[in-house]
């Protein structure tokens, strides 16, 4: 898009303004930017595994609350440590609520009962089209331009989801629900870019990520307690459940960001937000090894044709 790019929000993404661009003292980066933007990404690529084992034990609501009441206030206190933590303007609260109910609410809501019926492998490559909709649902909205490229990525990337959701005998890797489920977390994650738009410019990524947290753990908070809070007292987690759910709270949603954010800094959100093009790979890869997921030839020519036109699509001209 021409006038903000994407941060990776494990899957979902947060808008970044796109400033003035400001020459650089030294061409060099150090390897610790890489290290971290590397890590952020395995961190969320991660997430999608350990959702699959949480699952063996609490519902996809219970996931994501707890998830988030954990999370909330360690994002809450990296922000006011690192000093990023912006007031909210009254005028401003309607927008922050909207965007709490896209994300995290709608967009985990589809996203973790979309991974019920759904691999980690093919979750992570539906879900990482985000960014090849987006500037379509732009053009629509704001009648930004819509370049070639975008609409040569969009073609390349889909064939490779083809690819990835259809097995060699015509038949789904995904069940039908799976599908428009995650198919609707897509729908939520665009959605989210383009409102977010409105505020990106007064407020730093930090703080938006720091309180549609926080927001969105009073939108889960009701079905929280209707849907699952039985299901909660009666469970009996096992030490994996108890740990994957920790590290789903403390890293991809919490200490990924804050690696990301600093990568941003040193790199650009440009060159940053291409590095999420590696997710699919690493979910496909740790979802092989943690939870035996069959991996043939066919998903990964799909994977790699999706990450292809992931590419295309953020090539800029010079």
């Amino acid at each position: 898009m021409k006038y903000y790019s994407y941060l990776w929000y494990n899957g979902p993404y947060t808008v970044l303004p796109k400033r003035k661009t400001v020459k650089m003292k030294s061409n060099k980066v150090s390897s610790f930017v890489y290290l971290s933007i590397v890590m952020a990404m395995l961190f969320w690529a991660m997430s999608y595994v350990w959702i699959k084992i949480v699952y063996q034990c609490y519902n996809p609501i219970t996931t994501v609350f707890i998830r988030l009441v954990i999370a909330s206030p360690l994002t809450y206190a990296a922000a006011r440590w690192l000093k990023k933590l912006q007031p909210i303007q009254r005028r401003d609260i309607k927008f922050f609520i909207l965007i709490s109910l896209l994300q995290p609410f709608l967009y985990f809501m589809f996203e973790s009962y979309g991974l019920k019926f759904a691999s980690p492998t093919v979750a992570a490559v539906i879900v990482s089209t985000i960014p090849l909709f987006t500037p379509i649902a732009a053009f629509y909205l704001f009648k930004e331009k819509l370049s070639l490229l975008n609409i040569v990525g969009l073609l390349v990337s889909f064939t490779g989801v083809l690819l990835v959701i259809i097995k060699a005998d015509f038949s789904l890797a995904v069940s039908p629900m799976g599908l428009v489920l995650l198919l609707l977390a897509v729908v939520a994650g665009v959605a989210y870019i383009n409102s977010v738009k409105k505020i990106s410019f007064n407020y730093n990524a930090l703080t938006i990520v720091t309180y549609q947290n926080i927001l969105g753990t009073f939108w889960f908070l009701p079905f929280f307690l209707v849907v699952d809070l039985g299901h909660f007292l009666n469970a009996a987690p096992t030490s994996d459940v108890l740990i994957s759910l920790g590290l789903l709270a403390l890293l991809p949603t919490s200490l990924a960001f804050i690696l990301f954010a600093y990568s941003v800094k040193e790199l650009g959100a440009s060159r940053s937000s291409m590095f999420g093009n590696i997710i699919p790979v690493f979910t496909a890869a740790f979802a092989w090894l943690m939870l035996n997921d069959e991996i043939s030839i066919r998903m990964m020519i799909g994977i790699a044709v999706v990450i292809t036109g992931l590419f295309a699509a953020q090539v800029r001209k010079k």
